[in-house]
C-alpha cells in the first residue's frame, strides 16, 4: 500500500496505516497543511476553498474529513460535490475563491483516492508550493478556530452544467454545425462523474448518445486509465451500434480518449493532436505538450506555421511553458487538453467540443480523419519499483549507453533517435518507472522498448 506526494497532489491508498497510505488521519493532516498553507501565504480573512470529487467509493468519507478540517481551519467551503477536476479549476476563479481541492485519484483504480491542490486561479499549485505545504503537514502547527470563527459550507450542485455552458460559449465550438451531423456516439464514463456530464454536454450538442458504464456509483468496470487494453467494451459496443465514435473519459474528467467507428483506438496521443489541428486552423499560434507525448503534434504545429516546446512531465509543467511561450493550446499525450480560452487545465469537456466541432467541418469519418495525421506509434510500459532499485544509477547508466544520442535530462532521461524515442523516468502518481517509446510502426516502438526493459533489467542484476 502507497503514499505518494508529489506535484499531482497527495495521492494513497484506503486504509492501512498512518503516513503509510490515505488514512482519514493523512487526509486531515494534509487538509490542515493546505489551509494552513493559504492562511499563511494570502494573510486574509474569510478564505474560500472550492471542494469537488469524482465517484470512486471512497469519495464521500474523504470529502467529509477534508471539508470539516478546513471549517475547523475557519475557512469557508464551497462544496460542488459530484463534480470533476476541469469543472473545479474552472469554479475557483468564477466564485472568486481563494483555492481548490479535487478529491480524485484520476486514472488510478478504486483502491486509490487524492487531494489535487489548486490556487485561486483555479491552477495546480507550483512544485515549490507543494513543498511548503509538505513541510507544514510534517511539522503538525496548526492553528484552528475557535468556536465563534468556525468556517461555512455552501453547497453548489449545478457547476457540471455551468461548465458545459462556458465551453458551449466559447468561440471556436460550433454547436449548430455539430447538430446538422446528428452524430450518434458511445460513451464509458466508468462509472464516474463522466458517465454525468458527458452524456449531457453531447445532448446540449444534439448528439444522440449510448451510454456504457454511467452510473457515477465508483465500481470502475475496467481498469480506469483508458488504454486499448482496457476498452474492448466500448471498442466492440461502437460497431455494433453502427456509432460515429465512442468518447473514453478517466474517472476526474480531465483525460479523454477517443474510438474510431471502425472500433480501433483513434489513440490518445492523438487527441490532443486533432483538437490542436483545428483549433491552430483558426487560430494560429504555438503549442506544448510534455515529453513523453507524440512528434505529431510538433509536426501539426510547424504546419500551421507555430513553433512547438517540449516541457517535463506534469501538468503544472505543461502550464508553465504554455504561459511563456504564449501557447494557443496544449495539453498532455493522456488525452489531456489544456485550452487556455477557459483554462489552464486538462478539461476532457473542451477536448469533446472543440473535436466535434473539428469533425462536423470535415467530410470525413474519425477512421478516415485519424489516418490523415502524421503516423507514429507508442509503446508505454513501466516497471514496479522495488527497494532494491536504485532509479538515479538506472538513468545515469542509460545516459552514458547512449551519450552519442541527443538527451535530455529535465524529466528523467529522454533519448532521441533519428526515426524514434524512448523516455524513461520515474511516475509522480505510482510507484513505478514509466517507459515511452515511439517510431512509425509499433513494431519498431515494440522493439526499441523491449530493447531498453533489457537494458535495464541487467542494470538491475
Amino acid at each position: 500500500m502507497t503514499l505518494i506526494k508529489s506535484i499531482s497532489g497527495i495521492r494513497g491508498t484506503i486504509g492501512g496505516n498512518v503516513g503509510e497510505n490515505l488514512t482519514p488521519i493523512d487526509a486531515v493532516k494534509f487538509a490542515s497543511a493546505y489551509g494552513t498553507f493559504l492562511k499563511n501565504s494570502l494573510q486574509k480573512d474569510n478564505l474560500t476553498v472550492v471542494i469537488g470529487r469524482d465517484a470512486r467509493i471512497s469519495g464521500p468519507m474523504i470529502h467529509q474529513l477534508v471539508m470539516q478540517t478546513l471549517v475547523g481551519l475557519g475557512i469557508n467551503v464551497i462544496d460542488l460535490g459530484l463534480s470533476t477536476t476541469p469543472t473545479v479549476e474552472v469554479a475557483v476563479p468564477m466564485e472568486k475563491a481563494d483555492g481548490g481541492i479535487i478529491l480524485t485519484a484520476s486514472h488510478n483504480p478504486k483502491q486509490w483516492n487524492a487531494l489535487k491542490l489548486l490556487n485561486n486561479k483555479g491552477e495546480f499549485l507550483s512544485g515549490a508550493e507543494g513543498a511548503l505545504i509538505l513541510d507544514i503537514a510534517e511539522s503538525d502547527n496548526f492553528n484552528f478556530a475557535d468556536v465563534d470563527n468556525l468556517g461555512t459550507i455552501t453547497e453548489i450542485n449545478d457547476y457540471m452544467d455551468r461548465h458545459i455552458d462556458e465551453v458551449l460559449n466559447l468561440k471556436l465550438v460550433d454547436v449548430e454545425a455539430v447538430k446538422q451531423r446528428k452524430f450518434k456516439i458511445v460513451v464509458d464514463g466508468v462509472n464516474s462523474s463522466g458517465g454525468i456530464v458527458i452524456p449531457a454536454l453531447l445532448e446540449k450538442m444534439g448528439v444522440e448518445v449510448v451510454k456504457l458504464y454511467c452510473e457515477p456509483n465508483g465500481h470502475f468496470p475496467h481498469n480506469p486509465e483508458p488504454l486499448k487494453e482496457h476498452l474492448k467494451d466500448i471498442c466492440e459496443l461502437v460497431v455494433k451500434e453502427q456509432a460515429d465514435f465512442g468518447i473514453v473519459v478517466d474517472p476526474d474528467v480531465d483525460r479523454l480518449a477517443f474510438i474510431s467507428n471502425d472500433g480501433e483506438m483513434f489513440g490518445e496521443e492523438y487527441t490532443l493532436v486533432a483538437v490542436a489541428d483545428y483549433v491552430l486552423s483558426k487560430t494560429p499560434g504555438n503549442t506544448v505538450s510534455n515529453m513523453s507525448s507524440s512528434r505529431a503534434l510538433k509536426d501539426v504545429t510547424e504546419k500551421h506555421g507555430g513553433m512547438y516546446e517540449a516541457s517535463a512531465v506534469g501538468e503544472v509543467n505543461v502550464v508553465e511553458l504554455m504561459k511563456k511561450n504564449n501557447a494557443i493550446i496544449g495539453g498532455e499525450g493522456n488525452g489531456g487538453i489544456i485550452y487556455p480560452e477557459i483554462h489552464y487545465g486538462r478539461d476532457a469537456l473542451v477536448g469533446v467540443a472543440l473535436f466535434l466541432t473539428h469533425l462536423a467541418k470535415q467530410d470525413l469519418d474519425v477512421a478516415s480523419l485519424r489516418a490523415s495525421y502524421p503516423q507514429y506509434f507508442m509503446s508505454k510500459n513501466k516497471i514496479e519499483l522495488t527497494p532494491e532499485i536504485n532509479v538515479d544509477a538506472i538513468l545515469e547508466e542509460m545516459k552514458k549507453r547512449y551519450s552519442n544520442e541527443k538527451i535530455t535530462t529535465i524529466d528523467g532521461v529522454k533519448i532521441d533517435f533519428a526515426e524514434s524515442w524512448v523516455h524513461l523516468r520515474k511516475s509522480n502518481t505510482e510507484p513505478i518507472i514509466r517507459i515511452y517509446t515511439e517510431a512509425h510502426t509499433q513494431q519498431q516502438a515494440d522493439g526499441v522498448a523491449q530493447t531498453i526493459l533489457n537494458e535495464i533489467q541487467e542494470i538491475v542484476k
